[in-house]
């Protein structure tokens, strides 16, 4: 567990069939037309558009700018359409030049990650241009990413439908978007799914004019109260942004998201990039269409965005892929300049978002173990500043732990948090577990937790409550429960250095 100690891409004849034969290479038809979903254009928008029309209004819906990424079915349109339709419609306001769509593969085992890097998809609506720079981008971050058409073709007796069944409503919601269609090898490899995190994540960096499209279903084949408790169950764990705990529901048999190690690397995404809110919009099965409750498929779409609303109130903007890596480096110089030489570094920084006051905490680990966590809950001076100081303090003045000496730096990882401004709570009601750190007071005591202690741990929120109250603020363990306490709350943006 890691908790962190509080510092207030014929010889005639030939030239002219080659290219021609290249480019039909890179050409992808549509498969499931006519079958999964209408095979003609018209009947193929009326069902778009009734599907649209059926979508129900939310009030607590995102601004569309703030969607990063959402979660759809692939099943056929009469069964999974009109959930589908609820992530492209509240992201329909969203400026979408590209749409990464992620998958899973349904036929083929293999590791590390397909894609189709050029060219264009064809369906009953026309054709999508694959938006090939991107693709080139994303396949130069690492050697994982590799062109295999018949990942995408499938078997002849079952065609791939994890991709093909998003194209038709990217190409109603965003007519002018262009796709990049990467799909998952399978088992799942975690060591792969962080690499592909890291590698989207830093292709996409700083656009926001790129939607993730994660195509996955939820249970398979159970009876219908079965199903539903186990999709609850998966569902639960996206919405609580629970990586870890996503994972070992899946490894222990408890949960059975089809794709679960797709959507585990978008968790990993959105986190990278800062998009740190989930909402589950809409979760139905086969039953609600077909009345056969014996042996039923579920279905959910989802949404991950950033807080308007925080951003509104502190005029604060979730960093950057390009900032968080600035961060990174400047906490990874600060801590192998400070231990080998013992002193401390000057950066000149002239990013504005780097310049606010925020509070921060550096976490260094060896070799997963906790070796040092120091922060400011409350920022004092530019970010950058507070992260080199506390990258400084990390490194040598945790009380827990000798100074790290420069024999290991080469297997230390280096992770930033930074804070958003406390706000009190009224009751422990108001914490969301996985999403807000904690701040416990009484008198002159206090202590102390980062959000990612309670996906660490596993704690009920009274056990994290109570190991809070006494473990960091030597307070009686309930005393979270007495109205003389004081609990406040903030978010957090974790990001760390990619794991060697």
């Amino acid at each position: 567990m890691k908790t962190c100690i509080l510092f207030l891409g014929l010889f005639i004849i030939l030239p002219m069939i080659q290219p021609f034969a290249h480019a039909q290479e890179n050409i992808k038809e549509a498969r499931l037309a006519g079958s999964w979903y209408p095979g003609h254009k018209a009947e193929l928008v009326g069902m778009l558009d009734g599907f649209f029309t059926g979508v129900a209004r939310r009030k607590d819906m995102p601004l569309a700018g703030d969607i990063a990424l959402i979660v759809s079915p692939h099943a056929g349109y009469p069964f999974s359409g009109p959930v589908a339709a609820y992530g492209f419609k509240a992201a329909q306001a969203k400026k979408v030049s590209t749409v990464i769509i992620l998958a899973p593969t349904h036929h083929f085992s293999f590791q590390g990650a397909a894609i189709w890097p050029k060219g264009a998809f064809i369906t009953p609506l026309g054709s999508v241009a694959v938006d090939a720079d991107l693709a080139a981008k994303i396949m130069a971050m690492d050697k994982l990413f590799t062109f295999r058409k018949d990942v995408f073709e499938g078997t002849t007796e079952a065609p791939e439908n994890s991709v093909e069944t998003q194209i038709p409503f990217i190409q109603k919601t965003f007519p002018q978007a262009r796709i990049v269609p990467i799909i998952m090898g399978y088992p799942p490899d975690p060591k792969m799914i962080k690499a592909v995190a890291f590698a989207l994540a830093q292709a996409v960096g700083d656009r926001q004019d790129v939607l993730v499209d994660v195509s996955v279903d939820q249970s398979h084949f159970h009876a219908l109260e079965d199903a539903n408790r186990i999709d609850r169950r998966g569902l639960d764990a996206i919405e609580k942004f629970d990586v870890e705990g996503l994972w070992k529901g899946h490894m222990d048999g408890d949960m059975e998201v089809d794709g679960f190690h797709v959507v585990t690397t978008a968790m990993l995404y959105a986190k990278e990039l800062g998009y740190g809110h989930v909402k589950v919009l809409k979760h139905a099965t086969s039953a609600d269409v077909t009345g056969d409750g014996s042996r039923v498929v579920g279905y959910a779409s989802i949404i991950f965005y950033r807080d308007p609303v925080n951003v509104a109130q502190q005029g604060v903007l979730p960093l950057t892929a390009t900032q968080k890596k600035r961060l990174l480096e400047i906490a990874r110089t600060t801590v192998d300049t400070f231990v080998k030489t013992g002193k401390v570094l000057d950066f000149d920084e002239k990013d504005m978002r780097l310049l606010q006051e925020e509070g921060a905490f550096v976490t260094l680990t060896k070799q997963g173990n906790l070796r040092g966590c120091i922060g400011h809950i409350m920022g004092e001076g530019p970010l950058f500043k507070t992260v080199r100081d506390m990258a400084v303090a990390a490194a040598s003045d945790d009380p827990r732990f000798t100074p790290v000496t420069s024999g290991e730096l080469t297997d230390i990882h280096v992770e930033v948090s930074v804070l958003s401004k406390p706000r009190g709570i009224k009751s422990a009601d108001e914490i969301s577990m996985g999403q807000h750190g904690v701040i416990v007071r009484r008198g002159v005591q206090g202590g102390v937790f980062l959000p990612q202690v309670a996906t660490e741990t596993g704690w009920t929120k009274e056990r994290f409550l109570s190991e809070l109250c006494s473990q960091k603020a030597g307070l009686p363990p309930d005393c979270w429960k007495d109205p003389a306490t004081r609990l406040e709350i903030f978010t957090a943006e974790v990001f760390g250095e990619k794991e060697k």
